[in-house]
């Protein structure tokens, strides 16, 4: 099962460091370990400032401790990016910089989702 596996990297994460639910719920500023058990299991998607709270806490990234969180906007992008460019084109803009046109294109062509 595919996200036991992903939802473990907060776990993981947890455990190396010794804290329990409770302790790394005190961390974030949140009122139990409850919390904390939630979001491990991916029933809860946390907000801006606890991802920037795991990170600290943990030394990785958001990237990294919410793998398919992250996968899932980066597919999200891919696709929107693609329609971006086929605006672009369907309208022959020309107000579109080259730096624009490049960024889209890049975002299209090698952004690589699982």
């Amino acid at each position: 099962m595919a996200s036991a596996h992903i939802s473990n990297h907060l776990r993981a994460n947890r455990r190396r460091l010794g804290l329990s639910q409770d302790e790394l719920a005190f961390l974030l500023g949140a009122g139990s370990g409850a919390k904390v058990c939630r979001y491990e299991r991916l029933l809860r998607e946390p907000n801006l400032r606890t991802i920037l709270a795991f990170e600290a806490i943990f030394e990785k990234s958001a990237s990294v401790l919410f793998t398919r969180f992250y996968k899932e906007v980066q597919k999200e992008i891919v696709v929107r990016a693609r329609v971006l460019r086929r605006r672009a084109s369907a309208e022959a803009r020309a107000d579109l910089s080259r730096k624009h046109r490049s960024l889209i294109r890049m975002i299209t062509i090698h952004s690589k989702p699982n």
